[in-house]
């Protein structure tokens, strides 16, 4: 009986300054303590009082943990940001409330910025395939969710996820020269001068189109859709669709044609005629190749990527909505 009184009367309020001084995001523990604590804390106030500053100064002095078993309710996190100052305002806000983990020991990379940083977070996660969560601090965020402070672990941990994989591209310039890429969004081609560009396109092997005159055309899976695809008046593709969309930029002929939806599994094989004349580049995402002669785009099976939406505002309900905006 004593044993168990001493519990609460002496471990208790230490237990509780831990837990609100030391670790603040460690609810549980400090919920179930609360009613006995507080009804002793007065008992030890002192001591109490002289416990809390003591782990205040031990927290902001120290990396350890004075209770290393507590860990496994951390969250590894490693926030990336983009160069816009409200984007590093709060990497450096976020950073001193949670903490900053390296890439290899993270669980989750929380990218802070537009859709640009997330593309770019995205692309470092082809190895790894750890998860990515984005906030939106950038100018446009299609695949951020609302930024705020206040508990991110609580709101990662019931984030509802989305896989996706990316494009993978082989190229060939006009003088030989070979290049190999990945594309998450889309890969396009456009031409380089006032020169029409005009490309054969050909699909699983067999010419589909042997003369299309256009400003480019792109390749987009559905997380790109509503993107640079949508822009020149592509289809929007709901995820998990197992489609790709092919849609031609600024067709002149044939003119009326408007592109084709393929399977995921499709083969695309695009040629450049006169290529010395007509020059184009490449683009997988932001990932620039130029003179390009011929393209080779498929979807990349072997990797995956993972992204992190509040379940709120799912990204497959983003693009449905997206289908319906007037």
């Amino acid at each position: 009986m004593f044993y168990g009184f001493f519990n609460y009367v002496v471990f208790c309020p230490c237990v509780l300054a831990y837990s609100t001084v030391l670790h603040p995001h460690f609810h549980p523990l400090y919920e179930f303590h609360q009613q006995y604590a507080l009804t002793t804390t007065s008992i030890l106030s002192d001591s109490y009082q002289t416990v809390t500053h003591d782990l205040w100064e031990f927290r902001h002095s120290s990396n350890h943990s004075i209770f290393p078993e507590l860990k496994m309710f951390d969250l590894r996190i490693t926030f990336v940001a983009s160069q816009r100052p409200e984007a590093q305002e709060a990497l450096t806000e976020l950073t001193d409330r949670y903490g900053q983990c390296t890439e290899n020991d993270a669980e989750v990379i929380v990218a802070l910025g537009g859709d640009g940083s997330m593309l770019e977070a995205l692309r470092g996660r082809f190895e790894d395939q750890k998860p990515v969560y984005g906030m939106k601090l950038g100018r446009i965020g299609f695949l951020m969710n609302e930024y705020s402070e206040l508990d991110l672990p609580s709101r990662i941990n019931n984030a509802a996820s989305i896989t996706v994989r990316p494009l993978k591209i082989e190229a060939r310039s006009n003088d030989s020269q070979r290049f190999k890429g990945l594309a998450i969004n889309e890969v396009s081609l456009l031409r380089q001068t006032a020169q029409t560009a005009i490309l054969k396109i050909s699909v699983d092997e067999k010419v589909r189109i042997s003369d299309l005159m256009c400003d480019g055309v792109l390749v987009s899976t559905p997380a790109g859709s509503t993107a640079y695809n949508y822009s020149a008046h592509g289809p929007i593709l709901p995820i998990g669709s197992n489609l790709l969309a092919l849609t031609p930029i600024s067709a002149f002929r044939p003119r009326r044609w408007r592109g084709a939806l393929l399977r995921h599994t499709a083969k695309v094989h695009i040629e450049t005629l006169e290529p010395d004349r007509r020059p184009i580049s490449a683009f997988a995402d932001n990932q620039e190749y130029r003179n390009i002669e011929s393209l080779s785009i498929e979807e990349d099976r072997s990797k995956k990527l993972t992204l992190l939406f509040d379940p709120e505002h799912p990204l497959d309900e983003r693009i449905l909505q997206e289908q319906f905006a007037v």
